[in-house]
């Protein structure tokens, strides 16, 4: 059988033998903890060359104004230790969801209530003491026009992908100006810019657009123009077009933002502020115990952020990679943990498996075809059919006459502004009638069988020594009583995927989590 794990990395086979012994990995993350510590500032030296980094601040870390007061000190503490920083900052708080909820109460209501965003930003204002500031009546007036945007949807009963990008820009270009406001108000240079006033420009795909390469030259010489000592707070998440409309980027918007102004630069450093201690052994609402890794390579936290990580998308860190420039993520809410660092090289040091993730409510199909036996059309016959009811495919394992593979349903890759109740229900009803076609294209050359509920487990692991991870793996499902529905052994060398029964998984996740990171295994680890 071939086994093929499909991400946009990628194309995966086989499984690879190795005969090394297996160790923890605890060890090896507590160790590496202090040396990435201890790499993470530079040099005191006042005479060396400041390292010039993006920092970027998600929604929680800039939420109220006591979030924004502790941000404005961090900066503070971080230009005092050598850095040279711009930020890239989210929306405050729940602002995005907000805004969303704005437009489409506009719309079904005929109403305009602002009241929710109004208020956190007036009564933060005050709290920081910038309403002095010329930014707080910047904010002012984007607030009255976001309520005249509002009134125009309310009034023709139409709410476009593009209005609703326009809508959810707000957010950021109001936070950006709070930020900007209490970083000068405590003494630091700073000036807020949109991010098309560098020059990112987009395509016209609302909701979901990308970055343009021509946007990198410009976007150089822009900050180049920016005097040294001046902080830069640049809105995440959006752009313009070539015809001048506001777009968004889509999931990770802000991250992408982050690291193509720094790529784009050619800064040392790109800085992801998150409220978490960087990226994790595990989900720490499943496995209490998950510990920050220090150092993973830039596929590995891809295949981390495809199979279920929230800290990263795949897709904020493609600028990154293009020009070998680190990415951190860090805790603003902990500034002395290490968090962990990003870059093109896997560490050596790792141990078998460096973290745990998992995808939930996963749809498998069965194709079973004897009738196509030894014919070399089979699998086209398949990947035809996929592709013209728009299926897209996480994980597939297939052989002369049957293929068993899991679904990447629409509801999981709408983008924030795509998202909502109306177009979940589309998202919905759009792989129902999908699924349907793909049957009525198939009927003829294969059986089909769907399996709902299942659950996608997926290691980051040395795959170099395959055979001593899944050798963990299958005494510990054995021991649990659960069966693997699939196994696929990504061609990227840095993950094993497998597929189980929905309600196995949290089961399974903590009992691998305590094999390779606690020292407690369920079975001996060889």
């Amino acid at each position: 059988m071939l086994c093929i794990l499909l991400s946009p990395l990628s194309v995966r086979m086989g499984l690879v033998p190795s005969q090394a012994p297996a160790v923890s990995s605890r060890s090896r993350i507590l160790a590496t903890a202090a040396p990435a510590a201890a790499e993470a500032a530079p040099a005191d030296d006042a005479t060396a060359t400041k390292t010039k980094v993006v920092m970027k601040f998600g929604g929680s870390s800039v939420r109220d104004a006591e979030r924004i007061t502790e941000v404005c000190n961090l900066v503070v503490a971080q230009i005092a230790a050598g850095y040279s920083p711009h930020l890239v900052c989210s929306a405050m708080g729940k602002t995005t969801n907000n805004l969303l909820q704005a437009a489409d109460t506009a719309l079904v209501d005929g109403t305009v209530d602002l009241s929710a965003v109004r208020e956190l930003h007036t009564a933060s204002a005050a709290e920081l003491g910038v309403t002095e500031d010329e930014s707080y009546a910047e904010v002012l007036e984007l607030l009255d026009e976001c309520e005249r945007t509002l009134g125009g949807v309310a009034m023709i009963g139409e709410l476009s992908t593009k209005t609703r990008d326009r809508i959810v820009s707000f957010g950021e270009r109001m936070s950006g100006r709070m930020v900007a406001a209490q970083l000068r108000s405590i003494g630091v240079p700073a000036t807020q810019f949109e991010s098309w006033d560098l020059g990112l420009v987009t395509t016209s795909k609302f909701g979901d657009a990308s970055v343009l390469d021509s946007s990198w030259p410009t976007i150089k010489t822009s900050l180049d123009d920016v005097p040294d000592e001046t902080v830069a707070v640049i809105t995440g998440f959006i752009g313009k077009d070539e015809a001048g409309a506001i777009t968004t980027l889509g999931r990770g918007g802000s991250d992408l933002t982050a690291s193509l102004i720094g790529a784009a630069a050619g800064y040392d450093e790109v800085q992801v502020w998150k409220d978490v201690d960087g990226i994790l052994t595990a989900d720490p609402r499943v496995c209490a115990k998950a510990l920050p890794v220090s150092r993973v390579s830039f596929e590995e936290a891809a295949e981390l952020a495809y199979f279920g990580a929230q800290v990263l998308h795949p897709v904020a860190m493609q600028p990154a990679m293009r020009v070998g420039m680190p990415v951190r993520v860090k805790n603003s809410y902990n500034w002395e943990a290490p968090g962990t660092l990003i870059t093109g090289a896997q560490d050596e040091d790792a141990g078998l498996v460096s973290a745990i993730t998992s995808k939930s409510n996963v749809a498998m199909i069965d194709i079973s075809s004897t009738r196509m036996l030894g014919s070399y059309g089979f699998l086209a016959k398949v990947f035809s059919a996929f592709d013209r009811n728009k299926l897209s495919v996480d994980v597939i394992a297939s052989s002369e006459v049957s293929v068993s593979l899991t679904l990447n349903k629409n509801s999981e890759i709408l983008s924030k502004v795509q998202d909502g109740p109306m177009n979940r229900e589309w998202a919905a009803t759009a792989d129902n009638r999908a699924l349907e076609g793909l049957v009525a294209d198939l009927a003829e050359v294969a059986d089909l069988s769907l399996s709902n509920g299942r659950s996608i487990v997926t290691l980051i692991a040395n795959v170099k020594r395959s055979s001593s991870v899944m050798a963990v793996v299958f005494e510990v499902l054995d021991a649990l009583d659960v069966q693997v529905e699939m196994l696929s052994q990504g061609a990227s060398k840095v993950n094993i995927s497998f597929v189980v029964p929905g309600d196995k998984e949290k089961q399974v996740i903590q009992a691998l989590h305590a094999c390779f990171f606690e020292d407690a295994c369920l079975v001996p680890m060889h």
